[in-house]
């Protein structure tokens, strides 16, 4: 199909604002589908996995196409929980436009202030759908005065292309309209229409239309103004790309049917019967079906197989993409989302997606011996198909840990893996990986003698301690002069140190940033060993951190909040509570940033406190700083705690 025939986009909005329904019913009325299914029913196109099914929302991206008018339209729709917002910002970069859809009874909820952010920086054009219209008791005004207030002032309904406001819109747009329109001369309707889908493609205007996917009202407007106002991919501007041989040198990438095969994977989907399914969108040029292709970001060729384009779970087979398609290949074995596809003859690089970052993690503890097993394996699955969800394993705390957007992120997650691979699992709160130290030296001898008839055990040593800047680690000194230790038992001394290091000394934890030198000792001609001065090297550095003033040290986590003004006040008492420091502050548009380092201890529930102090409208970044002395007063209660484990266990 020509490309100036071609449109994608993505339905973005909040949770329950119908856009599930309103594409079951843009397939229907096309003729794509031959029924129109229900979401209450879970028989729709685009929500067809188990717990999609089950819980009545989109969970993963849908896609979807039908055919109108001789153009091609293919559409995601994507999930509008907060906690899969990561499906909104990779469907984007696989489309030219969007449909922001709002429910008319709501108004502008807070995924729909975050799909118009998402939007906004990505550049791209949308049409604004107010749906359920059928509804009683609405009042529409207070709706469209809604939109102008918190998304746009430039969101204008445009029944009627001569209204005043409308046409004013219009003829900013274009440096010749708006001369003509200055002048007091009427522009023609051939004018005002092309006028407008210009506008609309800049940008400059965001059309509004009315209706209700449900009682399928206003729906073949809505499908006109999308082949009338949304652009087609040859009306889009390039795409930046870099030179991977010259990572500073920026380049465009023009979409054409002609032009070089340019491609950028998107999204990857794990499918129970084909398998890997990844999907990517076609900038440039085409790509047959049992080719090749170059991926530059791998810096190899792979051989693909059939070229899919998906309608819902079904993958139908297409012999080529081309310009503007957005299409699915089974079983690549090295490419993956973000990468970057060419024909080998021209090299570049599309900006990878930067996705959101986890803001809620849990240990997860396998509930039999088998599911032990498969359970790094599954989790791998899952983490490669979303890249919102990690996995990592805490080598200190040895606990498999899982992190999302989320709680319901999590549970869905928890979900897939018992009903996709029968792996079940229970969820817990992750430990805080302390560390041990010390604050001033000390010195202290190690002497380990042990009879027990036949030959004995002895090791003796004198060590001194003391603190090392935060980070240095450890560093081990041998001062022994004239034999008082023989040189082969020196690594023994060392090595016990290190073991005693590892388990910690006053609560468990791994004891860091400290020096220790080998003053003097004593050994036995027939009984010391390399096991004795191991053990002799333990008991001297217990009894000299417990000289040391030992502390315990927390991880420290930067943490960026973004929110509107109001909130501001509720947020830094919050932080405060937590232990936290406010460093500074920083305004991006109508978001205030706010920047503080709160310990990790007190960030574990920090997703769900957020979204209640805010009314869901806050999002926050966390990452590691460094590591800071714990209060007086909460390490005594974590060393309480040890010692009570530790003796609980002894019995």
């Amino acid at each position: 199909m020509d490309a100036r025939n071609k449109r994608s986009l993505i339905l973005l909005g909040h949770a329950q604002s119908g856009k599930t329904t309103l594409s079951e019913t843009l397939l229907y009325l096309c003729k794509a589908t031959s029924r129109k299914g229900s979401v209450v029913d879970g028989t729709t196109v685009s929500d067809y996995s188990f717990d999609e099914i089950e819980r009545k929302s989109s969970i993963s991206s849908g896609f979807l196409y039908c055919d109108y008018k001789g153009h091609r339209i293919q559409m995601i729709d994507a999930p509008g929980y907060a906690d899969f917002f990561g499906e909104v910002i990779a469907g984007v970069r696989g489309v030219d436009a969007a449909i922001i859809v709002i429910d008319a009874s709501a108004g502008i909820e807070v995924g729909t202030e975050r799909s118009w952010q998402i939007l906004e920086e990505a550049g791209l054009p949308c049409i604004i759908f107010i749906n359920k219209i059928d509804k009683a008791e609405l009042d529409l005004n207070r709706v469209l005065s809604d939109i102008k207030e918190r998304l746009s002032k430039k969101a204008v309904q445009v029944n009627n292309l001569e209204d005043p406001s409308l046409v004013e819109a219009i003829a900013e747009s274009d440096d010749k309209l708006i001369e003509k329109y200055l002048e007091g001369a009427k522009l023609s309707p051939e004018e005002l229409k092309n006028g407008l889908r210009q506008a609309v493609i800049k940008r400059s205007v965001f059309p509004v239309l009315t209706g209700s996917g449900l009682a399928e009202k206003g729906l073949n407007e809505l499908l006109d103004a999308v082949l009338g106002y949304l652009p087609s991919p040859l009306e889009r501007s390039g795409i930046k790309a870099s030179n991977p041989k010259n990572p500073g040198e920026e380049k465009e990438i023009q979409l054409k049917e002609d032009g070089i095969f340019a491609a950028f994977v998107f999204k990857s989907i794990s499918d129970p019967y084909v398998g890997q399914l990844t999907l990517l969108r076609v900038f440039s040029g085409a790509l047959l079906s049992n080719t090749a292709f170059y991926n530059v970001n791998k810096k190899s060729k792979e051989r693909i197989g059939q070229i899919y384009i998906l309608q819902g779970k079904e993958q139908r087979p297409v012999e080529a993409a081309s310009c503007g398609d957005i299409v699915a290949i089974a079983k690549l074995k090295e490419t993956v989302t973000s990468d970057s596809l060419s024909d080998g003859k021209e090299e570049f690089l599309f900006e990878p997606i930067v996705f959101p970052e986890p803001a809620i993690s849990a240990s997860v503890k396998p509930k039999t011996r088998q599911d032990e097993e498969k359970i790094s394996n599954v989790l791998s699955k899952l983490a490669e198909e979303d890249p919102t969800f990690k996995v990592s394993h805490d080598p200190q705390t040895k606990e498999l840990i899982i992190s999302g957007l989320g709680d319901l992120h999590l549970s869905i997650m928890v979900g897939r893996m018992k009903k996709r691979f029968n792996v079940e699992v229970e969820l817990g709160t992750p430990k805080v990986s302390y560390k041990e130290s010390i604050t001033k030296s000390a010195k202290a001898q190690g002497k380990y003698k042990h009879q027990s008839g036949g030959r004995g055990q002895y090791g003796d040593c004198v060590i001194q301690i003391e603190p090392l800047e935060t980070g240095k680690g450890f560093e081990f000194v041998d001062k022994i002069f004239g034999g008082a230790i023989p040189r082969n038992f020196i690594p023994s001394v060392e090595k016990g140190v290190i073991n005693s290091m590892q388990e910690g000394i006053i609560a468990g934890y791994p004891l860091v940033d400290i020096r220790v030198t080998l003053l003097d000792g004593s050994y036995h001609e027939v009984d010391s060993s390399d096991l004795a001065f191991q053990r002799a090297g333990r008991l001297a550095l217990r009894k000299a951190v417990m000289e040391a003033h030992p502390v315990l040290l927390e991880p420290i986590m930067d943490v960026e909040i973004s929110i509107s003004e109001e909130y501001l006040g509720a947020i830094s008492g919050d932080i405060n509570s937590r232990r936290g420091k406010i460093l500074g502050m920083e305004v991006k548009g109508k978001t205030q940033v706010v920047k503080a380092q709160v310990p990790l201890a007190e960030m574990f529930t920090y997703a769900n406190d957020l979204r209640s102090l805010t009314g869901g409208r806050g999002t926050y970044i966390m990452r590691f700083s460094h590591y800071e002395q714990v209060p007086h007063k909460i390490t005594s209660g974590i060393i309480t705690q040890y010692q009570t484990t530790r003796k609980q266990e002894e019995e």
